[in-house]
C-alpha cells in the first residue's frame, strides 16, 4: 500500500464515536506482534520507545537512533505507522521542517506534536506553537504527503487543566492545520464530552487511571484512543515476572 494510501486510510479511522484503537509499540517486534493481532494501525509511544533504548523521555534519544527505529517499526509491518515525536527535537522551524521531512522519507503517515516545551518549562503560547504546526504542514504538503499531525496539548498535564484554554488551543492548532487534537492527562467525563463536541479536530484521550472505559470515551464523543506507556509497562511486568522465577 502507497504511503498516501495509507495516510487517507489513516485518517478515515478517526471517526467521532466510533474510536480507532491505539496499542502503542516501540520497536519493529512490538510493532509486528500488535498487528498480527488484527490491529489496523500503528503508533508509537516516546517513553516507551526511548526506554526501551535505556534513555530518559524528553527528546534524550538521539534522533538518528530514533529515526533507525521508526524505519524499522514502518518496514516491519504493512499498516499504517504515526510516531509520537514529543517536540520535534528543535526549537527553529526550519530545521522542525526538515526532521518532519525526514520521517516522510521514511514512510511515516502521522505524528504526534506536543505543545510542551520539551527543554524548557511550560507551554508554548498558542500562536507561536501554530506556526510551529503550519510549519509542518508545509514540509508535508511539500512532500506530496496527506501528514496527520496529532496536536497535543499538554494544558492537562501539570499545566493550567483550563477547559477553555484547551479548546482555544484546538482552534488555533486546526487553522494551522493539525489534523487531530490529543488530550492527555484528561479524565474527567463532562469535560473530555465538552472539548469533543466544540473542537473541530477528531479528539484524542490517553488511556490512564481515572480515564473512562472505551466504551464510555466513544459515548462522549473520542475519535482516537491510545494507551500510550501501557503496553511497555506491562510486558515488562511479564517479562520481569517470568524471569524472577529463574533467579530468586
Amino acid at each position: 500500500m502507497s504511503q498516501i494510501k495509507k495516510a487517507k486510510q489513516f485518517a478515515a479511522l478517526h471517526v467521532k464515536g466510533t474510536p480507532v484503537i491505539l496499542y502503542n509499540a516501540w520497536d519493529a517486534g512490538s510493532a509486528k506482534t500488535i498487528v498480527e493481532t488484527g490491529a489496523e494501525a500503528i503508533a508509537t509511544s516516546s517513553w516507551s520507545v526511548a526506554t526501551a533504548q535505556g534513555y530518559e523521555d524528553g527528546e534524550d534519544l538521539p534522533l538518528p537512533l530514533a529515526e533507525q527505529i521508526v524505519e524499522r517499526i514502518v518496514a516491519a509491518v504493512d499498516v499504517p505507522v504515526t510516531v509520537d515525536f514529543e517536540g520535534g527535537y528543535s526549537d527553529d522551524d526550519r530545521k522542525l521542517a526538515s526532521n518532519i521531512s525526514k520521517l516522510l522519507d521514511l514512510g511515516i503517515i502521522g505524528i504526534n506534536f506536543e505543545d510542551r516545551v520539551v527543554k524548557g518549562k511550560g507551554l508554548y503560547d498558542v500562536d507561536r506553537q501554530a506556526k510551529r504546526i503550519a510549519a509542518i504542514r508545509h514540509a508535508a504538503e511539500h512532500k506530496g504527503v496527506p501528514l496527520f499531525i496529532n496536536a497535543r496539548t499538554d494544558v492537562f498535564l501539570g499545566n493550567s487543566g483550563d477547559v477553555d484554554e484547551a479548546l482555544e488551543r484546538a482552534k488555533a492548532y486546526a487553522s494551522a492545520g493539525a489534523s487531530g487534537f490529543f488530550i492527555p492527562g484528561l479524565t474527567e467525563a463532562d469535560h473530555i464530552r465538552r472539548i469533543a463536541e466544540e473542537a473541530k479536530l477528531p479528539v484524542n484521550v490517553m488511556v490512564m487511571e481515572g480515564v473512562p472505559s472505551n466504551d464510555k470515551l466513544a459515548k462522549l464523543g473520542v475519535a482516537r484512543v491510545s494507551y500510550g506507556p501501557i503496553p511497555y509497562i506491562e510486558a515488562m511486568e511479564a517479562l520481569q515476572k517470568k524471569a524472577s522465577k529463574l533467579f530468586s
